[in-house]
């Protein structure tokens, strides 16, 4: 099995939702990219793996999801992205940021990103006129402030457990997550058998590691252990069996087209000064570090389309 697979499931009473992920191979490809502090890895991997499950809640193909957390901390900002097809990125201000342990010995996430806001965008692939959500950070602990952001944005109630576990030499050993979402008709019965459930959750990381084994089973029979052992203990009817399997990966898709197109919507004006002032021009994508190095030449070629195209 791949380290990073996704599995969506429904109740037996068609109560709630579920929505979980292995993010393994995400947060190590995120980890490697970006060369992150044991602290970022947390932060960002928690982002990644909860933005990744908010893209497969995507309604429509071609969809995309846009989460910012943005803080006073010394992290800054995690920004990731997702699409409906389990494709996630995502990127820390500062892969560096380190802070003191907290009492308990525990890596102080929510001190990392510190208060602020949490922003969600959701557009259609090429879409002018996206849906935009801010809401107040509500802890910086990622998973919380993603619950408070869907029960604020869609009034439904909605459980988050994310986590990301590293080995002694800071190596991402497992990483996950769970999303669980009441129904329009949730039951009151299916509703209280959460709230007795939920205390008993297993911790989301320790799960991930235990059910990936050695890699050797295939996908669907993992998730779908996965998801049974989440829910180990739930009522016969409202006990969670697996709808969709999806793939679930690092994918930046940045490009050399789409960086042209960054520097035609400048403008005339802009291209000349750079071609004038530099000669050329390099651009890092912010998500995978890929250099893309643009010669005079191909800076005129792209100052005509600006000009054909009337950008000033």
């Amino acid at each position: 099995m791949a380290n990073s697979r996704a599995v969506t499931g429904i109740d037996n009473s068609g109560s709630f939702r579920v929505y979980m992920g292995i993010s393994t191979d995400i947060v190590k490809e995120a980890k490697k990219l970006h060369q992150t502090s044991p602290l970022a890895t947390h932060l960002l991997g928690r982002a990644l793996t909860g933005t990744g499950l908010m893209g497969l809640m995507l309604r429509e193909p071609g969809m995309k999801i846009t989460m910012q957390f943005k803080g006073d901390g010394p992290a800054e900002q995690v920004l990731c992205t997702a699409d409906s097809t389990g494709h996630v990125k995502g990127y820390i201000v500062h892969p560096l940021v380190e802070m003191p342990a907290r009492e308990d010995g525990s890596l102080d996430v929510s001190g990392a990103l510190g208060n602020g806001t949490l922003t969600c965008i959701r557009d259609m692939v090429g879409s002018k006129d996206p849906y935009v959500g801010k809401v107040p950070l509500y802890s910086g602990e990622i998973a919380e402030d993603i619950a408070s952001y869907l029960y604020q944005s869609e009034q439904v109630k909605t459980v988050v457990s994310l986590g990301v576990k590293l080995d002694e030499n800071g190596e991402v050993e497992a990483a996950g997550g769970i999303i669980v979402q009441l129904l329009p008709d949730a039951s009151e019965e299916a509703v209280k058998a959460l709230e007795e459930w939920l205390p008993k959750m297993p911790k989301i990381s320790e799960l991930t590691k235990a059910v990936e084994g050695d890699g050797s089973r295939d996908d669907q029979t993992v998730l779908t252990e996965f998801l049974e052992r989440a829910f180990l203990g739930m009522p016969d009817e409202f006990s969670v069996r697996p709808l969709d399997f999806h793939d679930f990966e690092w994918k930046c898709g940045c490009s050399v087209g789409r960086f042209e197109q960054g520097i035609i919507s400048l403008g005339v004006k802009e291209i000349h000064q750079i071609i004038e002032e530099d000669g050329q021009a390099e651009i890092v994508c912010q998500f995978c570090g890929k250099k893309y190095n643009f010669d005079k030449e191909h800076l005129e070629r792209l100052e005509l389309i600006a000009a054909a195209k009337n950008i000033k």
